[in-house]
């Protein structure tokens, strides 16, 4: 239903910050959007969420006071703010879309709910 594209990665240091973007080919009104991470030899794991108005936000447990999930649907664009970064929050970070308002509300952050996926973005955060 949509494409996307995740960009923002790179290189931080504890303690630091990046902003990570998930663009789409439009109408992401309709969507909820949900970042997920995947580190190597883990499973894909939820991070954020998202409600298609952008009213309701979700965030796991590790990442809670730290990452702040936003949107513009006017640009189609999602963004992850990671602050504080930790180098436990080293992975690929996903976007991905669900054509429902609150997907998230529902079942939570999981990747079952979601069936357009973006290619991901590195993050590294080294010490």
């Amino acid at each position: 239903h949509v494409q996307l594209q995740a960009s923002g990665g790179g290189l931080a240091q504890p303690g630091g910050s990046l902003r990570l973007s998930c663009a789409g080919s439009g109408f992401m009104d309709y969507f909820s959007i949900g970042w997920f991470r995947q580190a190597p030899g883990k499973e894909r794991e939820g991070v954020s969420c998202i409600s298609s108005s952008g009213g309701k936000t979700y965030y796991a447990d590790s990442v809670k006071g730290r990452f702040t999930v936003s949107r513009d649907n006017n640009k189609n664009t999602v963004y992850l703010e990671m602050n504080s970064l930790k180098p436990e929050d080293t992975a690929v970070y996903y976007c991905a879309a669900r054509d429902q308002a609150d997907v998230c509300g529902v079942f939570g952050i999981r990747v079952g709910s979601f069936g357009s996926w973006g290619q991901g973005t590195l993050v590294t955060v080294s010490s």
